[in-house]
């Protein structure tokens, strides 16, 4: 049942966002910001987190989840060391992901070779 929530809130999260994109004049990129925002948002009022608890990988992979933990990760930090918590908490809580997208597309380049997006020609090496 786990793997039902986090597909129908993630599938929602998804949903929404074709929606801005198709009914609204906001670029793909507001639609991004926006999105990480309103995990930020919503994470510092305590509201993200039982959305979380319910439909866990659902909530979370989405930007949504990138903007929760940055205010979960602010939040730890600022209670830990004060004010300087709250520019070092966001970066050690997402550390890990955001290394992770680094080295995962660097070997996705690697792999596959790059793109040339003005002749569509892929290159290796």
């Amino acid at each position: 049942m786990e793997y039902l929530w986090a597909f129908l809130v993630g599938g929602a999260f998804c949903a929404i966002g074709q929606l801005l994109i198709d009914l609204t004049a906001m670029t793909p990129a507001r639609i991004l910001v926006t999105y990480v925002v309103s995990g930020v948002v919503l994470g510092a009022l305590g509201i993200y987190e039982p959305i979380v608890d319910f439909a866990g990988a659902g909530a979370t992979v989405p930007l949504t989840g990138f903007g929760y933990n940055l205010a979960k990760g602010v939040r730890r930090a600022v209670t830990e060391d004060g004010l300087i918590g709250s520019l070092t908490g966001g970066l050690e809580a997402c550390a890990g992901g955001i290394t992770a997208a680094v080295v995962f597309a660097l070997t996705a380049a690697v792999v596959f070779g790059r793109g040339d997006k003005t002749t569509g020609t892929v290159t290796n090496g």
